[in-house]
């Protein structure tokens, strides 16, 4: 006869880390030149003037500058900009 339960094995400790995705300079702020804007899965931002796209699909800024968010065309694409002069 055992004298102790028998121990199971746990079911939880299975999560993935967490990705840090989200916006990371918000609309008006200053920004310089290679600072990341977005981290993204898909393009929920699209990439508007002096901002470029990572094969990630992360914005990022081409240039010093001050981050604008606008709503464009005719899918209402939430576009992300940067205009230039700190």
């Amino acid at each position: 006869m055992a004298h102790k339960k028998a121990g199971g094995s746990s079911r939880n400790g299975r999560d993935s880390q967490s990705k840090r995705l989200g916006v990371k300079v918000f609309g008006g702020q200053d920004i310089s030149a290679g600072a990341i804007i977005v981290r993204q899965r898909g393009t929920q931002f699209h990439a508007g003037t002096n901002v470029g796209i990572g094969r990630d699909h992360t914005l990022y800024s081409k240039v010093d500058g001050t981050v604008k968010f606008d709503i464009k065309g005719a899918l209402n694409h939430r576009v992300v900009s940067v205009e230039l002069g700190i």
